[in-house]
């Protein structure tokens, strides 16, 4: 065929596919047709830029710019809401679809002078219908807002209840044993506007009237063909970023800096804190996936716009909350914040599994990232609080010491503390099997066979039983010190015993210990009543003259009596803490004493020359001697201390 002919009927098959294709998917179908059926009639020969263009197709564009703007104008002109009418609002869509469809059909041929120039006005009339698309955007959000109730909520699958914010009421008022002693939490003093209480978190709020999601959906789709995506999410995420924040609020929780967070007091920030975990749970529980839902409803079938819009809307929020546990990870160490640290850790480790599920596309990397980062500095805050509470142990002065004996503060504060933190013990393993062990001196046998919490503790407690040794070292009674150490050792197996802290440092351990303190009662009776036993063992010479051995007799009476009162005397000041102790020890001593004694007696009568006057010298019978047994360890004012 000559070049004459192809190029008529190369000009022939581009008229024919320009004539049939009215749109973009038809006229890909017809190029693709012509082509199979001869590879000369290839859309790049069909629509190629030297191809003159049909003035009678010009002239036909611009009529149909000119009849849109005759539809469009007076609707983005207008004052009135053209959402106010369902008739307007369909006529303006259907308008502004014809108008993205006439750009796109034409954008091809945008080479040609004529065509550029109408494609010009047609951009302009879109920007145009665009920007009223937004007002109305916007429009519907606010207005669908203030008319809806946006207390109603519903359970996912069930029908209509109330906006879940969680009451003050439900606060557990049981307090931490521990926290008694210094570590201690408050009730909160505002009442924060709440609805129902919470007693699950399976709920969605529904934000918007269903039917404003739809027409919400309907501008999002025009949005996105015209090129306005971003345009539209921006102002999704501006008018529920302000609904989202609101709700927040609602539940109490403030926006501090790091910096007016270290500020607080203890009691305030413990109030804050109380207030975070409630936010955080409503906050992940029903509203982020209730504005996850929203967005995936008005952004149906633009998954992109959606996953941005989400973050948009809610990394505000989040940040807040992280914000807010980051501070409390970088504040005080002092061992009274563990406990509300711990609960700090346990609410975001629980938490994130949704916070990952809802933050899980490309955009919220750094959002993940930064929770996953704040988890671990609350983790790496209450191993410090440990080695803190370690320094708290070996700079406690052992300058002073406990009248009689008793329990000293650093025992009673130590024993709750770390039965009250093995109440957590899942959370307390987590920490410290994630960031490994430190080396123990003393304790390296124990290291291949425990969890690193377990060697822990056993530190811990080693730390302490060295303190109360160097504390009893004050006591210039030798029989004084083993009762410090006898009353503060059977504290500490007490407390150890049937607890989680018992289950951690093990069986073998608690008989270990049990066995100290009954080496301490030994060590007592040696040193304080082996001299009175010595007083009445006898004198097995029995080649000693009458006379003599009576003069010895009565002598050794006398110093027992003398000897015996000043013992009594001094240890009834003395201050057992353990009725069973106390009691244990007052029969041991019957057990060795009155034996000797009433066989001294025996003997001491049997000698004639004292025999008839026996009653003059002996000032104790054995009654006697046990009612003054029994009046030891009472303790003097102040001596005692608390028990718990």
């Amino acid at each position: 065929m000559s070049e004459n002919g192809e190029e008529k009927l190369l000009a022939v098959a581009r008229h024919i596919a320009k004539t049939l294709g009215h749109n973009n998917t038809m006229s890909d179908d017809i190029f693709q047709i012509l082509s199979n059926f001869d590879g000369r009639f290839s859309r790049e020969n069909l629509s190629e830029k030297g191809a003159d263009v049909d003035p009678r197709g010009c002239a036909a564009l611009d009529h149909s710019l000119k009849s849109l703007d005759r539809r469009i104008s007076p609707y983005v002109s207008s004052d009135r809401t053209i959402w106010a009418d369902a008739a307007d609002s369909a006529a303006f869509l259907d308008a502004v679809d014809e108008l993205v469809a006439v750009v796109a059909e034409w954008n091809h041929l945008a080479s040609d002078k004529s065509v550029a120039a109408c494609l010009v006005r047609a951009e302009d009339m879109l920007q145009h219908a665009m920007f009223r698309l937004e007002d109305e955007f916007r429009s519907l959000m606010e207005r669908g807002g203030e008319a809806f109730d946006l207390t109603r909520s519903h359970r996912k699958g069930d029908s209509a209840g109330n906006l879940p914010f969680e009451s003050d009421e439900d606060v557990d008022e049981e307090e931490e044993e521990a926290r008694n002693v210094g570590i201690g939490g408050g009730d909160e003093e505002e009442q924060i506007p709440v609805a129902l209480p919470v007693t699950d978190f399976d709920i969605v709020i529904d934000a918007l009237p269903s039917g404003t999601i739809n027409d919400l959906h309907e501008i999002t789709k025009r949005m996105v063909a015209g090129g306005f995506g971003k345009e539209c999410s921006h102002v999704y995420s501006s008018c529920r970023r302000e609904f989202l924040e609101e709700s927040v609020s609602r539940l109490g929780l403030q926006k501090l800096s790091i910096e007016e967070v270290h500020k607080m007091t203890w009691q305030d920030l413990e109030d804050e804190i109380e207030k975070w975990i409630k936010a955080s749970n409503v906050a992940l529980k029903i509203l982020f996936p209730s504005e996850r839902r929203l967005c995936d409803r008005v952004f149906f079938g633009f998954a992109s716009a959606a996953d941005f819009s989400f973050m948009e809307v809610c990394r505000g929020s989040a940040i807040q909350l992280l914000n807010f546990a980051d501070a409390v990870a970088i504040g005080s160490r002092s061992p009274e914040r563990l406990f509300r640290i711990l609960d700090v850790f346990e609410t975001l480790r629980d938490l994130f599994p949704e916070f990952e599920a809802l933050f899980s596309d490309q955009f919220s990397v750094s959002l993940r990232n930064e929770a996953i980062t704040i988890w671990k500095r609350l983790g790496e805050a209450i191993r410090g609080i440990f080695m803190e509470l370690e320094n708290l142990i070996r700079r406690d002065p052992a300058k002073i010491a406990v009248p009689g004996g008793g329990l000293h503060p650093i025992t009673r504060y130590v024993m709750n503390y770390l039965r009250a933190a093995c109440r957590s013990r899942q959370s307390l393993e987590q920490v410290f099997e994630d960031y490994g062990l430190k080396e123990y001196p003393k304790l390296d046998d124990r290291v291949p066979s425990s969890s690193s919490l377990s060697v822990q503790m056993d530190w811990i407690m080693e730390l302490l039983e060295s303190n109360l040794e160097a504390k009893s070292k004050i006591y210039k009674d030798p029989a004084l010190c083993y009762i410090f150490l006898m009353n503060n050792g059977r504290y500490i197996v007490q407390k150890t015993k049937d607890s989680e802290l018992g289950t951690l440092l093990g069986e073998d351990w608690i008989r270990k210990h049990a066995a100290k303190v009954r080496q301490f009662h030994v060590h007592y009776q040696r040193s304080s009543w082996n001299k009175l036993l010595g007083i009445l063992k006898l004198d097995s010479n029995g080649s000693m003259p009458h006379i003599n051995l009576a003069k010895s007799m009565k002598e050794k009476l006398k110093s027992f009596n003398t000897v015996f009162e000043e013992i009594c005397k001094e240890q009834s000041s003395w201050f057992v803490f353990d009725e069973q102790l106390r009691e244990e020890i007052r029969i041991s001593l019957e057990k060795i004493l009155l034996p000797a004694y009433v066989n001294f007696v025996a003997r001491f009568q049997s000698v004639p020359e004292l025999g008839k006057h026996a009653d003059k010298y002996i000032k104790y019978g054995t009654e006697e001697i046990q009612a003054r047994l029994n009046g030891l360890f009472q303790g003097s004012s102040g001596s005692t201390g608390s028990r718990k």
